[in-house]
């Protein structure tokens, strides 16, 4: 873990209150601020909290708003849920990855720029197919309106 994740986690540990109603929080707190939630980080948890590690892992692996790999900067989720799979979600999620320039099984850019996962429902049916992009919902999802969207990411994240 590095030395600056760690001040995170126990600043983060230092205004927690010590209750096991509280860990969910914890763990998104500590996922906001390092980007995910690596072993080390749990381990500082589990010590200080007194809480078992392996029910951090359970919780961490439960939840799909937590990752224990880095994320990239900018997080792509694809629904493939039934209407979105129709309406051609996959071959959507597909060609990111392609433009992306991923691999079978990696989900997040060499250069930590973009994660890019597949989601099961994004509950906007409607919608569909549909694309979450730092945490906003675009429907009505095509190829070319996926590519303008990288393309404004990367605009979006220059100095």
């Amino acid at each position: 873990m590095k030395t600056n994740d760690a001040a995170s986690v126990d600043k983060i540990l230092a205004v927690s209150p010590r209750e096991h109603k509280s860990l969910i929080e914890v763990l998104q707190d500590i996922q906001q601020a390092n980007g995910h939630l690596s072993r080390e980080a749990l381990g500082r948890v589990s010590a200080r909290l007194g809480v078992p590690l392996s029910k951090l892992f359970s919780l961490a692996t439960f939840y799909n708003a937590f990752s224990l790999e880095p994320r990239g900067r900018h997080v792509i989720s694809v629904c493939l849920g039934t209407a979105c799979h129709v309406k051609k979600g996959d071959s959507l999620a597909q060609m990111l990855a392609r433009k992306l320039g991923l691999k079978e099984n990696q989900e997040t850019t060499a250069d930590g720029m973009f994660t890019l996962k597949k989601v099961r429902c994004l509950g906007c049916c409607s919608m569909a197919p549909v694309v979450k992009v730092d945490g906003a919902i675009r429907g009505g999802m095509t190829q070319k309106k996926a590519e303008k969207m990288i393309h404004q990411c990367k605009k979006d994240s220059e100095p």
